[in-house]
């Protein structure tokens, strides 16, 4: 949650031990390379997290368009519950610290990956190719992952919105269905 919303630079090892309860020496003991391993621990276990909810909410309907909105939906429920300082628990880390961490980085990849074949999976299901399907699916997460940026930024869920609607749009022209 610190990472999250306070980011690798602006959360603190002292800050972590507080709000465990935990000694400042199990810290180290269940993580020897410090702040940079517990980060990506952190992501990686977010990441699991959030990519099991959005392969349940890709599951939840028949409807493409409906299932992508679902996504967004859960996320803007979310940033708006936390009143615009939770963003993405991955994006938020990986903007700041993977230039300097290749741990970070990697693990950050690794966890979009993970997202990316589960959008992937989901948009072969509803009839495309799988090349065209890859394609897609980059395309859906960035605009989900740029819209929560804008989103928080603006404190305003009109991005999310916007990127619902438009990939609403873009599943009925895919199936053909306008």
């Amino acid at each position: 949650m610190l990472l999250r919303r306070q980011g690798y630079a602006g959360t603190g090892l002292n800050e972590i031990v507080a709000r465990s309860g935990a000694p400042k020496g199990s810290l180290y003991f269940h993580f020897p390379g410090g702040k940079e391993e517990l980060a990506v621990a952190a992501m990686t276990r977010a990441g699991a997290q959030l990519g099991a909810a959005i392969t349940a909410i890709l599951a939840s309907s028949d409807d493409l368009g409906e299932a992508l909105g679902g996504i967004v939906d859960a996320l803007a429920s979310g940033l708006e519950a936390s009143h615009y300082r939770d963003g993405c628990p991955i994006a938020t880390v990986t903007l700041e610290a993977s230039g300097a961490s290749e741990s970070v980085r990697d693990a950050a990849a690794a966890v979009f990956d993970t997202w990316l074949a589960a959008l992937g999976e989901r948009l072969v299901r509803s009839g495309f190719a799988p090349a065209a399907a890859r394609q897609r699916a980059l395309l859906v997460l960035s605009a989900v992952e740029g819209a929560l940026i804008l989103a928080r930024a603006q404190h305003d869920l009109a991005p999310l919105q916007a990127v619902r609607e438009e990939l609403a749009a873009l599943s009925r022209q895919s199936s053909g269905v306008v």
